[in-house]
């Protein structure tokens, strides 16, 4: 038998807006951790993807970030710690990288596979607002 109180609407609602944005984090972290390391560990087979690059170091530049980025998201996730400041960096940085695919596109300076990174950036970002939107209408 169980002996806790029952919970209430509002702190079931709260439960469900924490495991949301856990996942959500966890989520992000894995992807910029696995796109993040993949050029550091295998620039050849990243070119292949996405194409020939003229500066590696810039591509592995930005693999670096990306990798610390992803991880402070995967350890804010896992500790259950996915404060604003956490969700500002994994939405600021979902509207750069898809700004970034986006724009280069367009100008034909990098290859169209960028749009499925685009494609999944805005869906992270949609995630994010929507756990936004949610917890402000829980208030």
């Amino acid at each position: 038998m169980d002996m806790r109180p029952p919970r209430s609407e509002e702190s079931e609602r709260a439960s469900v807006h924490r495991l949301v944005v856990r996942a959500l984090a966890l989520t992000q972290g894995l992807f910029y951790l696995a796109t993040g390391i993949w050029p550091l560990i295998s620039i050849r087979t990243f070119e292949l993807v996405t194409g020939p690059k003229t500066d590696r170091w810039l591509v592995k530049t930005a693999g670096v970030v990306i990798t610390a980025i992803g991880a402070a998201l995967l350890v804010a996730g896992q500790r259950r710690e996915v404060t604003p400041p956490i969700q500002l960096l994994a939405v600021g940085s979902a509207a750069g990288l898809t700004s970034i695919d986006l724009i280069y596109v367009a100008r034909r300076r990098i290859s169209r596979v960028y749009l499925l990174d685009a494609l999944a950036e805005l869906l992270l970002i949609g995630g994010w607002a929507s756990a936004w939107i949610s917890e402000r209408h829980r208030r």
